[in-house]
């Protein structure tokens, strides 16, 4: 039985993560903004071990303490998912600082002051596994969400740097880069054959986890993708609506 910390736990994909974990019988500490959407998974999670903890990641100076406490709920933390993040308005961050800095407080600011207590403390205990969801929009900046993935592409850097320096500690991080789903956040965006449904990312995302891989595409056929989407020539990648288009 390991003792599970589901940050942004509201999310269908984290939502069903919690699912997997329960399944499991693991002890769980679910944390997110919405303190009835909160119970509505907890419920789902049946009857194991599930403890809540209502918090707003955007308040940055909150999230050492949300951290402490889920550890003072559960008793230690074995495993750590970090699932919260929003796509924003790509328009709006081009007009407007303050929506570009607000998506950049939603995708890595705000994860940031998360992982530096959560690190802390494992590093201490020289136990630990640290999942955090990033995108494959991180790979390339395109026009239509480039702020977004360049909030994800500057924690995916901040993620090998935690990586490199736990590893010593026996506390392992892994990236997990995640093409779209089809999920309440992508709502408005037109579905293709590529969109991943909630309950297959969420295995991938706690298999990946278990195993404590560096970094793993989910699902996974992303890994064949973007290397493709990576190194196209920026000539001919202008040029390739299927890429850089609104």
């Amino acid at each position: 039985m390991k003792h599970v910390l589901v940050l942004g736990a509201t999310s269908a994909i984290a939502s069903e993560v919690a699912r997997i974990h329960a399944q499991r019988g693991d002890r769980l500490c679910l944390v997110g903004r919405n303190e009835r959407k909160l119970d509505e998974v907890a419920r789902r999670c049946g009857g194991t071990f599930v403890t809540t903890r209502r918090a707003d990641f955007a308040e940055l100076d909150e999230n050492e303490a949300v951290v402490q406490g889920a550890f003072d709920a559960l008793g230690g933390v074995d495993t750590a998912i970090i699932a919260h993040g929003d796509l924003g308005d790509q328009l709006a961050t081009e007009r407007s600082f303050e929506d570009a800095e607000r998506t950049f407080r939603a995708n890595l600011l705000s994860v940031v002051a998360l992982l530096v207590p959560l690190a802390n403390r494992m590093e201490a205990a020289r136990h630990g596994r640290i999942g955090v969801i990033t995108s494959v929009a991180a790979e390339r900046g395109r026009p239509r969400n480039y702020t977004y993935g360049a909030a994800k592409g500057a924690l995916n850097v901040y993620l090998q740097g935690l990586r490199s320096r736990l590893y010593g500690a026996g506390v392992s991080v892994t990236t997990l880069k995640l093409g779209p789903v089809d999920t309440p956040m992508t709502r408005d965006h037109a579905k293709h054959a590529l969109f991943g449904k909630p309950a297959e990312v969420a295995r991938g995302i706690v298999r990946a986890v278990d195993a404590g891989v560096p970094e793993a595409y989910v699902p996974s056929f992303w890994r064949a993708i973007m290397p493709v989407v990576k190194h196209t020539p920026e000539a001919l990648f202008q040029r390739l609506s299927v890429l850089s288009a609104r």
